[in-house]
Protein backbone atom coordinates (compact mmCIF):
# COMPACT_ATOMS: atom_id res chain seq x y z
CA UNK A 1 0.00 0.00 0.00
CA UNK A 2 2.88 2.33 0.77
CA UNK A 3 4.19 1.93 -2.80
CA UNK A 4 0.77 2.64 -4.28
CA UNK A 5 0.38 5.90 -2.33
CA UNK A 6 4.00 6.94 -2.93
CA UNK A 7 3.63 6.57 -6.72
CA UNK A 8 2.20 10.07 -7.24
CA UNK A 9 3.14 10.13 -10.94
CA UNK A 10 0.39 7.50 -11.59
CA UNK A 11 -2.43 9.29 -9.74
CA UNK A 12 -3.92 10.53 -13.01
CA UNK A 13 -4.46 6.90 -14.05
CA UNK A 14 -6.93 6.09 -11.27
CA UNK A 15 -7.85 9.04 -9.04
CA UNK A 16 -11.00 10.95 -9.91
CA UNK A 17 -10.54 14.63 -10.66
CA UNK A 18 -6.77 14.35 -11.20
CA UNK A 19 -6.31 15.63 -14.75
CA UNK A 20 -2.49 15.81 -14.84
CA UNK A 21 0.61 15.19 -12.75
CA UNK A 22 4.04 16.75 -13.19
CA UNK A 23 6.96 15.66 -11.04
CA UNK A 24 9.40 18.53 -10.51
CA UNK A 25 11.91 16.56 -8.48
CA UNK A 26 12.06 13.13 -6.91
CA UNK A 27 14.43 11.15 -4.73
CA UNK A 28 14.05 8.35 -2.20
CA UNK A 29 12.63 10.54 0.58
CA UNK A 30 11.21 13.69 -1.04
CA UNK A 31 9.20 14.62 -4.11
CA UNK A 32 7.97 17.96 -5.45
CA UNK A 33 4.85 17.47 -7.58
CA UNK A 34 2.27 19.57 -9.41
CA UNK A 35 -1.25 18.18 -9.70
CA UNK A 36 -4.00 19.59 -11.88
CA UNK A 37 -7.40 18.78 -10.41
CA UNK A 38 -10.74 19.61 -11.86
CA UNK A 39 -14.43 19.04 -11.88
CA UNK A 40 -16.47 20.07 -14.93
CA UNK A 41 -15.21 23.54 -15.93
CA UNK A 42 -13.28 24.19 -12.69
CA UNK A 43 -9.55 23.41 -12.92
CA UNK A 44 -6.79 24.29 -10.51
CA UNK A 45 -3.18 23.25 -10.15
CA UNK A 46 -1.21 23.02 -6.97
CA UNK A 47 2.28 22.12 -5.89
CA UNK A 48 3.05 19.85 -2.95
CA UNK A 49 6.07 18.47 -1.18
CA UNK A 50 5.77 14.76 -0.49
CA UNK A 51 7.99 13.45 2.31
CA UNK A 52 8.40 9.68 2.32
CA UNK A 53 9.43 7.64 5.34
CA UNK A 54 9.87 4.30 3.55
CA UNK A 55 7.10 1.81 4.24
CA UNK A 56 5.79 3.62 7.34
CA UNK A 57 4.58 7.16 6.59
CA UNK A 58 3.96 9.68 3.79
CA UNK A 59 3.40 13.37 4.56
CA UNK A 60 2.14 15.88 2.00
CA UNK A 61 2.51 19.62 2.48
CA UNK A 62 1.01 22.19 0.17
CA UNK A 63 3.38 24.76 -1.34
CA UNK A 64 1.46 26.73 -3.97
CA UNK A 65 -2.00 26.96 -5.57
CA UNK A 66 -5.59 27.84 -4.70
CA UNK A 67 -5.50 26.68 -1.09
CA UNK A 68 -4.66 28.49 2.08
CA UNK A 69 -3.10 25.32 3.46
CA UNK A 70 -3.09 21.56 3.03
CA UNK A 71 -1.42 18.84 5.04
CA UNK A 72 -2.13 15.17 4.83
CA UNK A 73 -0.52 12.15 6.34
CA UNK A 74 -0.63 8.45 5.52
CA UNK A 75 0.45 5.93 8.15
CA UNK A 76 1.03 2.28 7.22
CA UNK A 77 0.94 -0.47 9.83
CA UNK A 78 1.74 -3.97 8.57
CA UNK A 79 -0.46 -6.78 9.83
CA UNK A 80 -0.09 -10.55 9.37
CA UNK A 81 -2.65 -10.44 6.54
CA UNK A 82 -1.99 -7.03 4.97
CA UNK A 83 -1.76 -3.44 6.08
CA UNK A 84 -3.78 -0.94 8.10
CA UNK A 85 -3.77 2.50 6.45
CA UNK A 86 -4.56 5.61 8.48
CA UNK A 87 -5.16 8.80 6.46
CA UNK A 88 -5.66 12.31 7.85
CA UNK A 89 -6.12 15.57 5.97
CA UNK A 90 -6.34 19.20 7.02
CA UNK A 91 -7.01 21.92 4.43
CA UNK A 92 -8.66 25.22 3.62
CA UNK A 93 -9.11 27.13 0.35
CA UNK A 94 -8.37 30.77 -0.40
CA UNK A 95 -11.36 30.86 -2.76
CA UNK A 96 -14.63 30.98 -0.82
CA UNK A 97 -16.51 29.22 -3.65
CA UNK A 98 -14.10 26.26 -3.49
CA UNK A 99 -14.31 26.30 0.31
CA UNK A 100 -18.10 26.11 0.16
CA UNK A 101 -18.03 23.36 -2.47
CA UNK A 102 -15.44 21.39 -0.51
CA UNK A 103 -17.54 21.64 2.62
CA UNK A 104 -20.64 20.35 0.84
CA UNK A 105 -18.95 17.51 -1.00
CA UNK A 106 -16.00 16.59 1.21
CA UNK A 107 -17.47 13.36 2.58
CA UNK A 108 -18.52 12.17 -0.89
CA UNK A 109 -15.17 13.17 -2.42
CA UNK A 110 -13.20 11.46 0.34
CA UNK A 111 -15.19 8.24 -0.10
CA UNK A 112 -14.68 8.38 -3.88
CA UNK A 113 -10.91 8.95 -3.53
CA UNK A 114 -10.58 6.24 -0.88
CA UNK A 115 -12.52 3.86 -3.09
CA UNK A 116 -10.18 4.64 -6.00
CA UNK A 117 -7.15 3.71 -3.89
CA UNK A 118 -8.84 0.47 -2.76
CA UNK A 119 -9.78 -0.46 -6.34
CA UNK A 120 -6.24 0.31 -7.52
CA UNK A 121 -4.82 -1.88 -4.73
CA UNK A 122 -7.11 -4.73 -5.82
CA UNK A 123 -5.93 -4.33 -9.43
CA UNK A 124 -2.24 -4.23 -8.47
CA UNK A 125 -2.15 -6.69 -5.57
CA UNK A 126 -5.17 -8.93 -5.97
CA UNK A 127 -8.36 -9.25 -3.99
CA UNK A 128 -7.40 -7.96 -0.56
CA UNK A 129 -10.94 -8.32 0.82
CA UNK A 130 -10.69 -4.66 1.79
CA UNK A 131 -14.14 -4.38 3.38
Amino acid sequence: MYNLVADVRRYGEFLPWVAAVRIRSDNETEMLADLVVGFKSLRESFTSRVIRHPHSKIEVDYLDGPMRHLHNQWLFEPTPTGCIVDFTVDFSFRNRVFEALAGQFFDHALRKMTGAFIERADVLYGDGKSS
